[in-house]
């Protein structure tokens, strides 16, 4: 029997296909090839059209289908991953009413610092575990005093991974992980967030059904079936957003265990067994894949919204598209540890969380025409990258989460050797790499979700490691010294 996995990203939407029994990944395809638009019509905002996931999502199935050549009917069960925090906004004949307002927009933090404020700090944080801000409630919000006539149709709100159940099933439902992540979840009670429901002003309807994470969730309707080629009644057993499901997929799963991505946004996801939060809320603590009311398990989530974007605007801009990004890779392994005086801040991808919700761009220090090249900037760029990734877990360290190994999937930013030794020489962790991805992952959590799998230990028995990077004690207070002089200049631009 063969498990699919779907992970619907702001760039790209991959589908990976796998073989149950020996975990291996048979087929895999991605669309589209270059990146998913994204529509800003204003500076900040970040919007996509579901419906362009979905087209994504058939086109990269087919091909999937295509290479594998399996029959349809020996895929076991469905498992989908998708793009934190969106809201998708439907009215009751399913169909969308406006295009999504992604994660990385950042219109709404003026409405969730505002509720913040005058719901209670202590409130949110005990509640809440995290301050409303510029999440999926407060994108509602917006909508409902921005577009009213609009808001006055909605049905159903959703999260894009609910979107794409929506459309294979023909049912509308979410569960507690994805209501947590849009701050619409509270902890104490374990329950719908009705303090936010209620402060906000939004109809309590507005919320679906909620199902279990790892559940038989629905199954593929016959209208799906046939649009793209899978058999009527495969199972629905898996949902989770990107960074939860990426830990899953590194079988990151305990307190103590840490999991990081570093693709168009950047996060590092710790696990907690422990109800803690940041009393500033620039890291945000969500309930994990498989956390209960019987067993706390809360993702503590650190994202940097601007990452790998900063390395394709490099790419684009400042190589003018010359150089692959293994060039780009071996140029920037030409200077040294620092860039010879250069700090990136890497944050020109929307308001950042991690510095309270503040919108500062990216920024250049220390440029010198006469001394510095685009290697110094390719490397300055990565470390820039790292350095933010540090600063958050400097706080993370302090709600009890303590990186000593990090696990990843060998993609995106890890393929890079400066971004691995970079990130091992300034956390002093060490960074093991594996053979996985989102997709492969979301499969994994349908075999989970279906009962093919009994355990998570029997789903993750084939996960095979492809690297192991150490710090290098030699050069720590290299690193340490760019780090600090990188932090100077956040403060300065802060």
């Amino acid at each position: 029997m063969y498990l699919l996995g779907f992970d619907i990203g702001s760039s790209s939407v991959k589908a990976s296909l796998i073989d149950g029994q020996s975990g291996d990944c048979v087929a895999s395809a991605f669309y589209p090839k270059q990146e998913m638009k994204i529509t800003a019509v204003q500076s900040g905002w970040a919007e996509q059209e579901p419906e362009q996931w979905w087209a994504n999502l058939k086109l990269a199935l087919a091909d999937v289908l295509a290479q594998s050549k399996v029959d349809p009917k020996t895929i076991n069960s469905i498992g989908i991953s998708y793009q934190m925090h969106g809201l998708v906004v439907v009215d009751k004949n399913q169909q969308v009413l406006r295009p999504s307002i992604i994660w990385c927009d950042s219109r709404a933090a003026e409405f969730g610092n505002k509720a913040f404020a005058e719901i209670g700090e202590e409130e949110c944080l005990s509640n809440l575990l995290n301050s409303p801000g510029n999440f999926t409630a407060s994108k509602l919000k917006w909508v409902k005093d921005n577009e009213p006539e609009l808001y006055s149709k909605i049905d159903k709100i959703m999260l894009p991974g609910d979107y794409i159940a929506m459309k294979l099933s023909g049912e509308i439902k979410t569960t507690a992980s994805g209501l947590s992540e849009g701050i619409l979840w509270n902890f104490k009670e374990n329950a719908v967030a009705n303090m936010v429901l209620d402060y906000y002003g939004f109809e309590k309807s507005f919320i679906p059904e909620i199902v279990p994470t790892f559940s038989v969730q629905g199954v593929v309707n016959a209208k799906a079936a046939a649009e793209l080629g899978l058999a009527e009644g495969t199972k629905i057993s898996y949902r989770a957003g990107d960074q939860p499901n990426n830990a899953l997929s590194l079988n990151v799963l305990n307190p103590g265990e840490i999991a990081t991505t570093a693709g168009t946004s950047g996060v590092v996801y710790g696990v907690s067994g422990e109800v803690k939060y940041d009393p500033y809320s620039r890291v945000n603590t969500f309930a994990h894949v498989n956390h209960t009311a019987e067993a706390t398990r809360l993702g503590v989530l650190l994202c940097i919204n601007g990452t790998g974007i900063l390395n394709s605007w490099l790419n684009k801009t400042v190589g003018n598209k010359a150089f692959s990004y293994e060039e780009m890779n071996q140029e920037a392994a030409k200077v040294a540890i620092g860039s010879e005086g250069v700090s990136i801040l890497p944050f020109g991808n929307g308001a950042e969380r991690v510095l309270r919700n503040k919108n500062i761009g990216a920024q250049i220090s220390g440029l010198g025409f006469n001394t510095h090249t685009e290697a110094h900037l390719f490397r300055a760029a990565q470390e820039g990258i790292v350095f933010s990734f540090k600063y958050g877990m400097e706080i993370m360290e302090q709600i009890g989460i303590k990186a000593q190994i990090i696990r990843a999937g060998k993609a995106n930013m890890f393929l890079s050797p400066i971004f691995r030794e970079t990130l091992a020489g300034v956390s002093g962790a060490t960074i093991e790499l594996y053979n996985t991805d989102g997709s492969v992952g979301a499969a994994r959590g349908a075999g989970i979700g279906s009962g093919y799998y009994a355990s998570a230990k029997e789903a993750f028995a084939s996960l095979k490691k492809l690297d192991t990077v150490t710090p290098d004690l030699s050069k720590k207070a290299q690193y340490e010294e760019a780090y600090q002089n990188w932090k100077t200049a956040l403060v300065k631009a802060m």
